[in-house]
């Protein structure tokens, strides 16, 4: 298994697109041995200490292997849509990982 934590940060306003294109990629993660672990929405009051920007959410995936999650990001479908992610979405930050 390998671990993806994603750090999303929105353009200002931009949060109903944002929520249109994970409507449409989220569902597709099981087509390709994975599985959202966690979805996160913090508000002001889950930071109890940072140096850096606050999220406005954080994803938990895990995939069977790396090819499953290449794969997902290839995906024809995702694809179609990522225009409402390059609209939406100012940053993020990809932390990939493996389970000790």
């Amino acid at each position: 298994m390998i671990y993806i934590i994603q750090l999303i940060y929105i353009k200002e306003g931009q949060e109903e697109v944002f929520h249109q294109f994970e409507d449409i990629a989220i569902p597709i993660i099981s087509k390709y041995n994975g599985r959202l672990l966690l979805r996160i929405r913090p508000d002001e009051n889950s930071f109890i200490e940072y140096c850096i920007d606050k999220p406005y959410e954080i994803h938990f995936v895990e995939f069977g292997i790396e090819q499953d999650f290449e794969a997902f990001k290839q995906d024809e479908e995702r694809n179609k849509f990522l225009h409402l992610k390059d609209q939406s979405i100012k940053t993020s930050i990809l932390i990939q990982g493996t389970k000790l």
